[in-house]
């Protein structure tokens, strides 16, 4: 490998104690090849399997934990214990090359636009109507569906331990449910779980951390890693929805309760890794990775996302976190990795044809809900996505 690439390919250790042979991760990515009841398929094993190589650390695509919390259709389920085994088999797959896999945890709240179809309308903190993607209520949680979402967590922890995953990752970011809570954009609520302070903002989040922690304390081995993925800043012009400053308090309050192994920053758009915080005050203008791994630094690995489609790119954002994660350049080349480590950027395939799929087992139908998103971060060219999103039309089969 090129010298300058050399951190890269440092071991990290993570704070529990497991071993991570470089600084690569396998970001989420959901390719809408389960069943319609989010069981696991034989083409999600497939294109798990393929990319078992790819990076030490390799995270699912979302895995709703609630009916009413599902993010992306024909996604993972992990609401009953019916899903146990096709997981299994998942986890199998990720692990084929001795590498760490990680189920995603996440409820989509306001934002689950499948169970918007299923239902006709969506839950969130506090009511609302939106008009997106169609005309709908957003209907306020009860504290004791709250209650009842905190222990869905709980069960799903428990199911991805028996399905033999390495660790969970509990994602808030890109407006899931923990962050709609957080923020005063989408939380107008009275009670302990209201706007009238942060505690109260925080209380969620912290209570769905603490009721995975005691699952894993309880049930799973001593090296099971624990990640948690937010977005540390929520504006919309000039107003906040929240800041870095609280959203560092909040991930405090979370090592306070839960042994967290890392911390991955997420958001949607070009480049993340390169955000700037934009809200007034102390840090405004810095790069937000910047602002969280300072705050941190020694204290909790940080995980750099978004955008990250080259080795420049990925020694530009290790400068301000301890690794990084890629998704969608994994999709179109799996060695991507092994490529930079052996001096082979060139052989980067970051362009392919219709005739590369079936050898990238790549589903059949695969990306519907994530073509737009792969639009606004611009990871791969323009013909690739223009492929993946004719694959929507298998879905009409």
């Amino acid at each position: 490998m090129k010298p300058a690439y050399r951190p890269l390919f440092d071991p990290l250790t993570l704070p529990n104690g497991a071993r991570l042979s470089n600084r690569f991760v396998l970001s989420p990515m959901v390719t809408n090849s389960s069943t319609r009841e989010g069981l696991v398929t034989q083409a999600d094993i497939a294109y798990a399997k393929r990319r078992s190589m790819s990076a030490p650390l390799q995270i699912t695509g979302a895995a709703y934990v609630d009916d009413f919390g599902q993010l992306f259709e024909f996604g993972f389920s992990v609401t009953s214990d019916a899903t146990i085994d096709g997981l299994k088999q998942l986890a199998s797959a990720m692990k084929a090359s001795g590498q760490k896999a990680v189920l995603q945890l996440t409820h989509a709240g306001r934002f689950s636009t499948h169970s918007l179809m299923r239902h006709g309308y969506t839950y969130g903190p506090s009511p609302m109507r939106l008009n997106t993607p169609i005309p709908h209520e957003v209907k306020e949680l009860s504290v004791e569906q709250i209650k009842a979402i905190v222990e869905a967590y709980k069960a799903a922890t428990r199911r991805a331990i028996q399905a033999g995953f390495d660790g969970v990752e509990v994602s808030s970011a890109q407006r899931l449910l923990i962050q709609t809570f957080f923020s005063t954009f989408s939380n107008q609520r009275e009670d302990q779980y209201g706007i009238a302070s942060l505690e109260n903002r925080s209380r969620i989040g912290l209570e769905v951390l603490k009721a995975v922690q005691e699952v894993i304390d309880e049930e799973a081995p001593s090296d099971f890693i624990f990640g948690f993925r937010g977005t540390p800043e929520e504006t919309r012009g000039n107003q906040i929805g929240y800041q870095i400053e609280e959203f560092n308090q909040f991930m405090d309050w979370a090592l306070e309760i839960a042994r967290l192994d890392y911390l991955a920053i997420a958001s949607w758009g070009l480049d993340v890794f390169r955000n700037t915080v934009r809200a007034e005050g102390p840090f405004h203008g810095l790069l937000v990775n910047q602002v969280v791994y300072d705050h941190f630094k020694g204290r909790l690995p940080i995980m750099a996302t978004g955008g990250i489609n080259s080795a420049e790119k990925a020694m530009e954002a290790l400068v301000h976190a301890d690794f990084v994660g890629l998704s969608t350049p994994f999709v179109v080349d799996p060695e991507l990795v092994t490529k930079i480590e052996n001096d082979q950027e060139d052989s980067i395939q970051l362009k392919i044809q219709p005739q590369d799929l079936e050898g990238l087992a790549i589903p059949h139908a695969a990306f519907k809900d994530l073509v737009p998103l792969m639009d606004l971060g611009k990871v791969l060219p323009d013909e690739v996505r223009e492929l993946f999103k004719r694959l929507e039309v298998n879905y009409k089969e």
